[in-house]
């Protein structure tokens, strides 16, 4: 078994973001264009006073995890960022950003 001060893994941390909604729906579907969450290890942040509809965070969060990690350079993973909302009105799109890397130490994240 490694020790412990060697099963360290790194993942990026990403920023998601609204960046087009279709005109004259922002208040109906209540995206706005630049409103976002962050993406530290396992954590969402969302900032103080603002909110992301659920129905748009559903349909991105399946990609999180695989965005965090290192992927080849020739991997859809690597080169595709834009999601859209799943309501087939909206038309809302948002952008999946790696903003930085940051290192774990697996015993501070899981046990075993």
């Amino acid at each position: 078994m490694t020790a412990g001060s060697e099963r360290r893994f790194t993942l990026y941390d990403l920023r998601v973001e609204i960046v087009a909604v279709k005109p004259g729906l922002e208040a109906v579907c209540n995206h706005h264009v630049g409103d976002y969450f962050e993406v530290s290890g396992e954590n969402i942040s969302i900032p103080a006073g603002k909110t992301f509809s659920m129905y748009a965070l559903a349909a991105v969060l399946p990609l999180l995890p695989a965005k965090q990690r290192v992927t080849d350079e020739h991997d859809w993973m690597s080169s595709d960022d834009h999601v859209m909302c799943p309501d087939p009105q909206c038309e809302a799109m948002m952008r999946i950003v790696r903003t930085g890397v940051r290192e774990f130490r697996r015993e501070d994240v899981t046990v075993g």
